[in-house]
């Protein structure tokens, strides 16, 4: 909810064509003890409801911790948060934020009983969860996003795009495999 709506919005103010999901079985959003996360369904309810549950269950520490802030971008992005496993939707390119999220759609990809044969790049970008690398992150995926799209051939220039990516910014491991439909 975090650094992939970041991105999202990011992206979107480019001009680039995104879209957002999670990828795990409910929407976690901190609560007022590590052991008493807010738990919401994917897909059911919108970035505006959870806004408004939060802001009613402790106004003060959902605006101390950033969460009424970050859904309050997110619910100007879109309607609600989406899980990846549900959309029908085909990708060319997917980017992860999380090595458990790639490690999470990658195994979604590849253990899907129908196939139809066609690729997908699936690429992580691990950025650390808080707000200023969220940022930080969206840029770095601003760039890698420009470079992908001003390539010729995605298939053949990928190998070469994400190790030019790799040397520009040493700090971020990326990984990289292709999937398929």
């Amino acid at each position: 909810m975090n650094r992939s709506m970041e991105a999202h919005s990011f992206l979107q103010q480019r001009g680039f064509k995104v879209q957002s999901f999670g990828s795990g079985n409910s929407v976690k959003l901190p609560g007022p003890s590590i052991d008493r996360p807010n738990v919401y369904e994917f897909d059911s309810i919108t970035y505006d409801s959870i806004y408004n549950d939060l802001k009613n269950k402790d106004s003060y520490l959902y605006t101390q911790n950033g969460l009424l802030h970050m859904l309050d971008r997110n619910r100007r992005i879109k309607e609600r948060p989406q899980k990846f496993q549900r959309t029908k939707e085909k990708f060319d390119v997917i980017i992860c934020l999380e090595e458990r999220v790639y490690d999470q759609i990658v195994d979604f990809l590849q253990t899907r009983e129908s196939s139809t044969g066609e690729s997908v790049h699936v690429i992580n970008i691990d950025i650390q969860d808080n707000h200023e690398e969220a940022t930080i992150g969206a840029l770095f995926v601003c760039d890698l996003c420009k470079r992908l799209e001003e390539c010729d051939d995605l298939d053949n220039e990928i190998d070469e795009i994400l190790a030019e990516f790799e040397a520009n910014y040493q700090d971020r491991n990326i990984l990289h495999t292709i999937c398929f439909y």
